[in-house]
């Protein structure tokens, strides 16, 4: 083996093992602070990791990434749900829409659905004792609970998503909990591996650059371990980005499809839309990747309005207020425009800067790196928002990945100090401040600097300066 291929190996296995370490410690509730520091520790080892795959040989880079993304996506597999209780309540509208409920009609503490319930999601007496169970009215003596977070309000998740939940469920053998779920997670996170190499070897760009979401940390925590849906908006944005940049119509007219199905499996991949549409001049190319978007979600909306008897957005405006989206005086949203605006100015103003920037992407973007679009937006929109969840970032890592700007990466890791040390510090906005904008200051200084380097080197056009195998 060459000696640059052994070392960027030996990093890479040091990194798997830190996050079987990662995945294994239960210290979300009772040492948040140990965990970060380990999670935190397998960053430090992914960027190391990254360093060492800039100097292996072009031949070897593609086996190394795909034998690592195994690798780190199967750490994911070694815990059962660590940071997050959302999959159990995956698991639990698969299982209505197999018994032929709609998701969206029912709670899970709906005695309506009682027949549905089992140990496992629907524990009993001392199983109740902790801090991730839910308490669910009950007439007996003896206390009934529930794994699910929020069992008093329905659903939020979109159809496609609901589609994939009951797929899931009904591919999984009896008696199955949480495996299928990461499993499947596992199985898509390394389908927007494959779909990042297949994309950047037609463009002839540089495929270490899939290493960035390959080896990333928050790909086995968030979409396999904790098995987020947003794995699956991720992997269609990315599809749809790919095709996109094809150019022809009918490859853009696909792409819409799939930004459709995204928005379909998670709202978020809305925000990429902008980029797809760099450089566009004509309403009429517009059409051709929006009108297919709203179709498809709209048609994929349209079996579970036949079927539902109530609202198909379930919890989504209880959802808003409840994160204090609609409030900027609460939390931690907004918390960098707050730090310089007053609390009532940070929503109008968030929108007239995201506003300007997809103008901007749209008017003076490449449309042969529609990504490139896709994550200015979608990372200043994290910077401004500052969102609590961790696995919010699986989108914008996909994007890095495609583009190469790694000084991104820095909002992903800054959202999970925010959720893991959140508890600790009492979910304040200093906290926030803190994480954001140290990472907002990365991407300023690596943006200007690289700026600098381009203007040096005008006649360059390849791989941003940075980028993995650059010197």
């Amino acid at each position: 083996m060459n000696p640059r291929t052994l070392l960027a190996s030996t990093v890479l296995v040091a990194l798997v093992a830190a996050l079987v370490h990662t995945q294994r410690y239960d210290g979300y509730f009772t040492d948040p602070v140990g965990l970060f520091r380990w999670y935190a520790a397998c960053w430090v080892l992914f960027v190391l990791a990254l360093l060492a795959l800039r100097r292996v040989p072009v031949g070897g880079v593609v086996p190394l990434a795909l034998a690592g993304a195994v690798a780190v996506a199967v750490t994911g597999l070694v815990a059962p749900p660590r940071t997050s209780t959302d999959s159990y309540r995956y698991a639990w509208d698969g299982r209505v829409q197999s018994a032929g409920i709609s998701p969206y009609d029912h709670t899970p503490e709906d005695p309506a659905l009682a027949r549905l319930r089992d140990d496992w999601l629907f524990p009993t007496g001392p199983s109740c004792n902790g801090p991730d169970r839910a308490p669910v009215p009950h007439n007996a003596a003896t206390p009934h609970c529930t794994r699910i977070n929020r069992p008093a309000v329905h659903t939020i998740y979109p159809p496609v998503a609901e589609a994939y939940f009951l797929a899931v469920d009904r591919l999984s053998p009896d008696g199955s909990r949480h495996k299928p779920l990461q499993t499947g997670g596992a199985l898509i996170s390394l389908g927007v591996t494959g779909a990042l190499v297949l994309i950047l070897r037609r463009r002839g760009d540089d495929p270490r650059k899939a290493a960035y979401w390959a080896w990333c940390p928050a790909v086995p925590v968030e979409a396999v371990n904790n098995a987020h849906i947003d794995v699956l908006g991720a992997f269609l944005a990315v599809a749809g980005l790919g095709l996109v940049a094809a150019r022809s119509v009918r490859c853009r007219a696909a792409g819409g499809l799939l930004f459709g199905a995204a928005v379909a499996a998670k709202l978020m991949p809305a925000i990429v839309l902008p980029g797809a549409l760099s450089g566009v001049r004509r309403v009429r190319d517009a059409a051709v990747v929006v009108l297919p978007a709203a179709l498809f979600t709209a048609l994929a909306y349209l079996p579970y309005l036949l079927l539902s008897h109530g609202s198909v957005f379930g919890f989504l405006g209880g959802y808003v207020e409840e994160e204090g989206y609609d409030d900027p005086a609460s939390g931690s949203r907004y918390s960098l425009l707050r730090l310089v605006l007053p609390d009532a100015w940070a929503f109008p103003v968030l929108l007239v800067v995201l506003a300007g920037v997809c103008v901007h992407v749209m008017r003076r973007g490449d449309p042969r790196r529609p990504w490139s679009g896709a994550l200015l937006v979608t990372g200043w929109a994290f910077a401004l928002l500052t969102p609590g969840y961790s696995w919010y970032a699986l989108l914008l890592i996909a994007l890095v990945a495609l583009d190469g700007r790694w000084e991104w990466l820095g909002i992903a890791l800054a959202g999970a100090a925010v959720y893991v040390l959140g508890p600790t510090f009492g979910y304040q906005s200093a906290l926030s401040n803190i994480a954001y904008g140290a990472a907002v200051v990365l991407v300023l200084t690596v943006t200007l600097l690289r700026r600098r380097t381009r203007l040096s080197t005008p006649g360059d056009r390849g791989i941003p300066a940075g980028a993995p195998g650059t010197p």
